[in-house]
């Protein structure tokens, strides 16, 4: 059995959409690769957000997320946009739209998609600067 499972899922406008998905699994600093950090206090879990490289929003140093107690599921949204490089001579830019799920202990088959979460941390913004952000039911800006 391992603490941690990722299951990474990547639509690429470049590779036409295709569908890759891959499950990592591993010990607790495996959510880094999420851009989590997890740590364990006693039977709680405390999800906290990581500094990432996007272009925008701007980096704001580590966050708490959520603290989880047994049995408890968190979700976190955030959206992003990156550069291809640092260089401003180049304003390529891609984006990218995360939903990650973190469950404290064991969970049901299907237990991220047939409940609602005991946490939401919704970072989500407007990519571009403005004041609106995504909401249920509308296209991810």
């Amino acid at each position: 059995m391992c603490d941690v499972a990722v299951h990474e899922v990547f639509y690429d406008e470049a590779a036409g959409y295709v569908r890759h998905d891959e499950v990592l699994s591993g010990g607790i600093e495996r959510a880094r690769d999420v851009g989590l950090w997890l740590t364990m206090e006693g039977s709680t879990t405390i999800v906290d957000r990581l500094p990432g490289r996007a272009a925008y929003p701007r980096d704001r140093g580590t966050a708490r997320l959520f603290t989880l107690s047994p049995g408890q599921v968190g979700r976190y949204r955030a959206n992003f946009r990156f550069t291809f490089t640092q260089c401003a001579c180049n304003p390529s830019w891609f984006y990218e739209d995360w939903v990650v799920h973190v469950g404290n202990g064991p969970l049901e088959p299907n237990g991220f998609i047939h409940r609602e979460p005991d946490h939401d941390a919704d970072n989500r913004v407007h990519l571009y600067g403005g004041s609106l952000r995504p909401t249920a039911g509308s296209p991810h800006r």
